[in-house]
């Protein structure tokens, strides 16, 4: 069988076209392609955990003196990732093997980390579980519990309520401190801007107990009281560089070309930020309140310090020791009696409840990005909008209508 090739080969001075014609069986092979196909990498991943794991035994049973059942895991884990790889390579390059590796290790985490916080919910649930049942544990305070008391006696009262005016003062420092200095770090700008981004930024990692120190050394000393108001503040300390962080990062999501379009209307930048800027960003403010509020829930160390411990019910944040949620939990917890232990696992799943609730919360506001509406805010915009068109015609056809009935 013949073919005909058409090459185009110079010849001389010009460019002529030659016609080769050649026999195919003439013709070297071709070099032998990689098959290359597209593979979800499920059978190799079967085939390295089992080949793995065989590994493990082997090594652990007849062929090393090693033993453990951590040492186990680790060697069957690091076994099973080498041969994953190498069943990988066979059909794929090494572009992919890199890639499902370095996934194998980021899900490796994942689910360990998840883990890790599904055993510290049921621990402390399961501890705490005598207690959660019982209803007077909802609605007294301790002032009748002694150590070795039941259940059926005594409570957590008195620690919610200091926890609500706890959270409530500070969040009603932190929060308009937070977003105005957000506002002043993202729409001012200039050295003092960068020297207080760099403060908060240093904030953040702050350990909770020198904010406790502080308002310890600043207020407690001073008028020698520990009281609610010294613990609000102590929380304000922790919650506020996170709160500004939070919010100076969804503020920078804000897109320019908005700013730019109402500079271009004439408003001025005051009004710029309180009209679109703010709107815009809503819900990831509200995203960096409740991380904040979330903060200062868990906090023990700031209230420790400044607000004392008390098992009575004390309404006043002004005066007297006043106790949170996970101050109680901390006194109950290590003390030697069971029924004091199992109140104070309780407590501590009370406040997993409520930290988790915030955190699903502003993850779900903060699910939209800035300028993503939801339906129903998109159908209020609407209707807004409709309004707003109406009322600037009905401003251009008054006019009119009047000329005509003139002529």
């Amino acid at each position: 069988m013949t073919v005909t090739i058409v090459e185009s080969r110079p010849s001389g001075v010009d460019a002529t076209t030659t016609v080769v014609v050649r026999n195919i069986e003439d013709m070297p092979p071709a070099p032998p392609r990689r098959r290359v196909r597209a593979t979800t990498g499920a059978r190799e991943a079967v085939g390295g955990t089992v080949a793995g794991t065989s590994v493990a035994l082997l090594l652990f049973g007849r062929i090393a003196p090693f033993s453990g059942l951590i040492g186990f895991i680790v060697v069957a884990y690091l076994a099973s990732l080498a041969i994953y790889a190498t069943l990988v390579s066979l059909t794929d390059d090494a572009l992919a093997v890199r890639d499902r590796v370095v996934t194998v290790l980021l899900s490796t985490a994942a689910v360990l980390m998840g883990l890790a916080l599904v055993c510290v919910i049921v621990f402390t649930m399961w501890s705490g579980r005598k207690a959660l049942t019982h209803l007077n544990f909802y609605a007294q305070d301790l002032r009748k519990a002694g150590p070795r008391s039941g259940l059926n006696v005594g409570g957590i009262e008195h620690a919610l309520v200091g926890t609500l005016w706890m959270i409530s003062i500070s969040m009603a420092i932190t929060v308009p401190l937070g977003i105005a200095c957000a506002v002043f770090l993202n729409e001012v700008g200039g050295r003092f801007a960068r020297f207080v981004r760099t403060i908060v930024e240093a904030m953040v990692g702050l350990p909770s107990i020198i904010a406790g120190l502080f308002i310890f050394a600043t207020y407690v000393l001073i008028l020698h009281e520990h009281t609610g108001l010294a613990a609000a503040l102590a929380l304000s300390v922790d919650m506020l560089p996170i709160i500004i962080r939070s919010a100076d990062v969804v503020l920078r999501l804000v897109p320019g070309t908005l700013r730019e379009a109402s500079a271009a209307l004439g408003a001025p930048q005051w009004r710029t930020v309180r009209t679109v800027v703010l709107p815009t960003a809503r819900s990831g403010l509200a995203t960096a309140v409740i991380l904040g509020m979330a903060r200062g829930l868990g906090e023990t160390a700031p209230v420790l310090l400044t607000a004392g411990y008390t098992t009575f019910m004390n309404k006043s944040p002004l005066h007297g020791p006043m106790v949170s949620l996970p101050l109680v939990a901390y006194e109950l917890v290590k003390s030697g009696e069971p029924n004091l232990q199992a109140r104070g696992y309780a407590a501590a799943s009370v406040l997993l409840v409520l930290v988790l609730t915030l955190f699903v919360v502003a993850r779900i506001i903060g699910g939209r990005g800035p300028g993503k509406l939801s339906k129903a805010q998109a159908r209020r915009m609407q209707r807004r909008s409709t309004r707003d068109a109406n009322r600037i015609i009905s401003r251009y056809d008054a006019p009119a209508q009047a000329q005509g009935r003139s002529v």
